[in-house]
């Protein structure tokens, strides 16, 4: 009979080959949109130009056109697909978000002395996209780049300021099956979000991270929708009641100036 050990890394081998067989098809399937954009439209160009043979390539850009990242019809070949369009848009919203809001959110972090973040709302959760560290001794942990749950983080309630409580109930309740253990039920969790939409600054406190808190506000655009929010994080013992509502009122300051550069009056 074979040993435990064994079996355990043969299966890590095992795990560990379909890894890279994922990782290798990725790679393919990306080298196959780069050479859609520079001209090649047909699979045999694509399979001249990627040394791979038809077949395989076949099966990429089929991949591809189902996902919507090319698109395909007999006269043109292949082009460039719609999700690309999507993708770039929001890339582009992105950096344009970060570089207008660079001076604001340092200038908040200089007058707090607190990690302040910048967040926008991605896949049903906050993509963290900008990050300004605090001058205290004790630095809050944020990583750019990084997802967070909405329903209790001061980023993911600024951002749902504008939904209706049907979409706050179904974000409570799809959070609550991945995080069951939380403070607030639906009903309790409700009523503060109706207070901090009223207030136009939201809260976390202590709730994503123990002895973590942070005070959020929504960023919006011409047309007054929300693309973004801000927050000021801060260890609990540097932000109690009173002085949450001097960082509110930083935090509404900063969010006011950068929603006015994006055209909110």
């Amino acid at each position: 009979m074979a040993d435990s050990k064994d079996m355990v890394g043969v299966g890590e081998d095992v795990t560990s080959a379909r890894a890279s067989a994922a990782a290798m098809t990725l790679f393919k399937g990306l080298e196959v949109l780069s050479r859609v954009a520079k001209g090649d439209t047909t699979l045999g160009q694509m399979a001249a130009s990627l040394g791979l043979n038809k077949t395989t390539v076949h099966r990429l850009a089929t991949t591809l056109v189902d996902a919507g990242f090319l698109s395909f019809n007999p006269r043109d070949g292949y082009t460039l697909g719609t999700k690309l369009l999507e993708l770039g848009y929001a890339a582009s919203q992105q950096i344009t978000l970060t570089r207008v809001s660079r001076e604001h959110l340092r200038q908040l972090s200089i007058d707090t002395g607190d990690t302040v973040n910048l967040g926008v709302l991605d896949r049903d959760q906050v993509h963290y996209i900008d990050k300004i560290p605090g001058s205290r001794r004790i630095e809050v942990r944020c990583v750019v780049g990084e997802r967070q749950p909405l329903r209790h983080t001061g980023l993911g309630k600024a951002l749902l300021f504008d939904e209706s409580e049907d979409v706050w109930r179904e974000v409570f309740q799809r959070e609550a099956a991945l995080f069951p253990r939380y403070r607030y039920d639906l009903r309790q969790w409700l009523e503060i979000m109706r207070g901090y939409r009223a207030r136009g600054v939201a809260l976390d406190m202590d709730e994503n991270e123990d002895h973590i808190r942070c005070v959020a506000a929504p960023i919006r655009d011409m047309s007054g929708k929300i693309i973004a929010a801000v927050s000021v994080s801060s260890v609990a013992q540097y932000m109690d009641d009173a002085r949450i509502e001097t960082v509110g009122a930083y935090v509404r300051e900063a969010t006011a100036k950068i929603s006015a550069e994006f055209g909110y009056r």
